[in-house]
């Protein structure tokens, strides 16, 4: 991890937040990304599979650093949608990964920062405070969430979270027990199907036969590069983890499926990107607005904000003792 602390610590204007033994950099000129969450030494977070770099309002997400944790909004998959204002075309991940965010925070706290970004295909505005505590059982990163529509006219918008953990072979993924499907939003060489269909969780069947339990990580040589969606949550569905014993870790997201009713889990064991070049190792467990990742895909999860209106959502992100 040496090369990536290198890589992300050395511009003056990084954001440590601490507790203890636990630190968060943020990048607030690279999208206000979460480049690094250190527990007790171990980097916990996806190391950049490029240089971290200015990012254009076109290029696609893979051809940047692709790591760390961004905020997909106002949609995570590249498309267009209509507006009293014409059609608005959404780039790949959303636009505020792109972009620089201001430092609002309101004092100097070591232990909380709060960063605003504003997108450039719809006229939305996002600000999130997080807040990093110790706590009995290790530590606890909060996320308070708030949208704003900046403009004269209703905007469309979806938001996912997009923390992409390091993974391990043997990490476990863990759900409610009362999760017993997924929807496949896209599947590397469709082993768990097409676009649509729906797979059982834990164990899945695969389209060339035999079963694969997900919720274990594999290898990082396994070209394994999953996206699936659970949901609409019932109210008891409200958290997710992902246990790291050899950094001594459980991860677990705590959040109100009023606010975000679904859960995106992206699992890449060296399955993406496409082409020659470094690839991911990760899993992100993304608390989501929506079961799909294009905005252009609608439904009754579509979400839909008035000028100058806001809307706030929250969760918490407890690193705990194994």
């Amino acid at each position: 991890m040496a090369e990536q602390t290198s890589l992300i610590l050395t511009d003056k204007e990084n954001v440590v937040i601490q507790a203890g033994s636990c630190a968060v950099t943020l990048l607030p000129q690279f999208g206000g990304k979460i480049a690094s969450i250190q527990f007790r030494g171990h980097e916990l977070l996806q190391a950049p599979l490029a240089a971290v770099a200015p990012r254009t309002h076109s290029m696609s997400f893979d051809s940047g650093d692709a790591s760390g944790w961004d905020e997909c909004l106002p949609s995570v998959a590249a498309c267009t949608v209509p507006t009293e204002n014409g059609p608005a075309h959404i780039p790949d991940h959303g636009d505020l990964w792109r972009v620089p965010w201001q430092d609002i925070s309101p004092q100097a706290d070591p232990r909380s920062v709060t960063l605003r970004g504003a997108c450039f295909s719809l006229p939305l505005e996002l600000e999130r405070k997080l807040s990093l505590d110790e706590t009995a059982t290790g530590f606890r990163l909060s996320a308070a969430y708030r949208l704003t529509n900046t403009g004269d006219f209703p905007v469309r918008w979806s938001w996912a979270a997009h923390p992409l953990f390091l993974a391990a072979a043997g990490d476990r993924i863990v759900l409610p027990p009362s999760i017993k499907l997924l929807r496949v939003e896209g599947s590397g060489g469709d082993r768990l199907g097409r676009t649509g269909d729906t797979v059982s969780w834990p164990v899945a069947a695969l389209a060339t036969g035999g079963k694969a339990d997900l919720s274990v990580a594999q290898a990082p040589d396994s070209a394994i590069g999953d996206k699936l969606f659970a949901g609409p949550l019932a109210a008891q569905e409200n958290w997710c983890a992902l246990e790291r014993p050899s950094a001594g870790v459980r991860i677990r997201f705590t959040f109100d499926p009023a606010e975000n009713p679904y859960l995106g889990l992206w699992i890449c064991y060296g399955g993406w990107p496409d082409g020659p070049g470094p690839k991911q190792t990760c899993i992100a467990l993304e608390p989501a607005t929506a079961p799909v990742d294009s905005l252009a895909q609608t439904g009754p999860w579509s979400r839909v904000l008035e000028p100058g209106k806001s809307g706030a959502w929250g969760m918490h992100v407890d690193l705990d003792f194994l």
